[in-house]
């Protein structure tokens, strides 16, 4: 991984899942990544968005540098979510991995045309999820998230989500 300026920052995932047992499975993960990883939760699409726009509970909530979400969830599912993120001027930029446990090729097929980064089948062999993700990781922090400023991040806007193979 390169040297990374702001080692102190954390890498910022927002997980967005209704079952506290893969929010626990998938934070178990992470844990080996040489990295400080902040994790937040969202049980479905409505608080996910609430999070990100950071309307009440969360007005200073972070912007995360991932979004991790599942597809099959109350009140506003996982492939609403992704379309209202990629319509979203301030959120489209944000890479998004759909973890899933659907693998009809539709739900593939439909995450990829809304920009998802990527897309995972659940249940997940995890030390392959777990070295997947750190090549994710050292990607986005050392040609994404660690630009300068907001404005120069602005520049990823204009164009398509980041597809990285997972």
């Amino acid at each position: 991984m390169s040297e990374n300026p702001n080692s102190q920052r954390p890498f910022d995932i927002l997980l967005v899942e209704d079952n506290e047992g893969d929010v626990w499975l998938t934070k178990r993960a992470f844990q080996k990544l040489p990295v400080p990883i902040e994790f937040h939760v969202a049980g479905d699409g409505v608080e996910a968005l609430k999070f990100l726009r950071r309307e009440t509970p969360h007005p200073v909530a972070p912007r995360p540098d991932l979004i991790l979400l599942d597809l099959n969830m109350p009140r506003m599912d996982g492939r609403q979510l992704l379309v209202e993120l990629k319509r979203d001027e301030d959120l489209k930029i944000i890479p998004v991995i759909v973890l899933s446990t659907s693998s009809a090729d539709h739900d593939v097929r439909d995450a990829y045309r809304a920009h998802a980064s990527a897309y995972l089948t659940k249940p997940l062999y995890f030390p392959e999820f777990a070295h997947r993700t750190q090549c994710f990781v050292d990607f986005w922090l050392s040609d994404v998230a660690l630009l300068p400023s907001e404005n120069r991040r602005a520049e990823y806007a204009d164009s398509p989500s980041t597809i990285v193979k997972l």
